[in-house]
């Protein structure tokens, strides 16, 4: 049974940083390309950031271009989401998703395309 698990999030001021952190369990990790969106609440869910399965290829939304980053532990079934320049409008829930790449490199960025999802962890950012 595929299990992610999302933590780190919190309250923090605009200007800070904070790192997502979203454990799997259950699936063989190196293989599946990983994804971070982000939901408010009466709003669709947004994409932020994805990383093929290698972690070689990376894919940004504009929104968070040059202010967050995902990475990936292989060893560790973790991927992060460092967030950096953190402003009001970044408010939302958090929500790591993995996609089975059969071998492509290909960076998924709708949710459509995901097949496993985590709970979520809430991020506030406060002006």
């Amino acid at each position: 049974q595929v299990r992610l698990v999302e933590s780190g999030g919190g309250l923090v001021q605009a200007g800070g940083s904070l790192r997502l952190t979203c454990a799997a369990s259950g699936l063989t990790f190196r293989n599946y390309a990983m994804g971070w969106f982000r939901q408010v609440p009466g709003k669709e869910r947004e994409f932020v950031a994805a990383m093929d399965f290698s972690g070689s290829s990376t894919y940004y939304a504009d929104s968070v271009k040059g202010r967050f980053s995902i990475s990936r532990d292989n060893t560790k079934m973790t991927v992060y989401l460092q967030m950096n320049s953190l402003k009001p409008e970044d408010t939302a829930g958090y929500y790591c998703a993995a996609r089975y790449a059969r071998g492509s490199v290909y960076v998924p960025a709708k949710d459509y395309e995901y097949d496993n999802w985590g709970q979520g962890t809430q991020v506030t950012v406060s002006s």
